[in-house]
């Protein structure tokens, strides 16, 4: 099996796979603003959601794939002046995190738009080592719409 890890638009994966993805208990709970029920139309909004990210910043969030196989979406998206990086995988991937970043961060070093990443961590996400290994230092907490998340930030642009 080709496991390569590939990125692709979130308007290639079927809706129903992504709301399904986004309805599991596990990824919910260390997703604090998940707060409804995902469907079809929930998805089909949330694709557009990110579709309009790249129509206005150029860049956004990616489905992720393993060989041709959905594992999670993620990427970047532009937050104020600050471009952060998120990542959703399906539990039965979440071992993929760390060879997913290490891509996603090689394309934010290779892009001069990103001179730092951001990470907004919700406080249940305790094994934080890999965000250390990669270079991310510790902001603060932050607020982002009612709900308390640690923040890093990671140097990407050469000095």
């Amino acid at each position: 099996m080709n496991d390569e890890i590939t990125f692709a638009r979130l308007s290639e994966i079927d809706p129903q796979e992504i709301a399904a993805h986004m309805s599991d208990s596990q990824v919910a709970e260390h997703m604090p603003l998940l707060t409804s029920d995902w469907n079809t139309t929930t998805a089909t909004k949330f694709i557009a959601a990110k579709e309009a990210c790249w129509a206005r910043d150029g860049l956004g969030h990616w489905a992720i794939l393993s060989g041709n196989r959905y594992v999670g979406w993620g990427g970047f998206q532009k937050e104020g002046d600050e471009w952060d990086y998120g990542l959703v995988l399906k539990p039965d991937c979440f071992g993929l995190g760390v060879p997913i970043s290490r891509k996603a961060i090689a394309f934010a070093v290779a892009d001069a738009r990103i001179p730092f990443v951001t990470f907004l961590l919700p406080p249940s996400r305790e094994h934080l080592g890999a965000l250390r290994r990669l270079g991310a230092s510790f902001v603060g907490e932050v607020d982002y719409d009612g709900k308390v998340f640690r923040k890093y930030r990671l140097e990407t642009a050469s000095p």
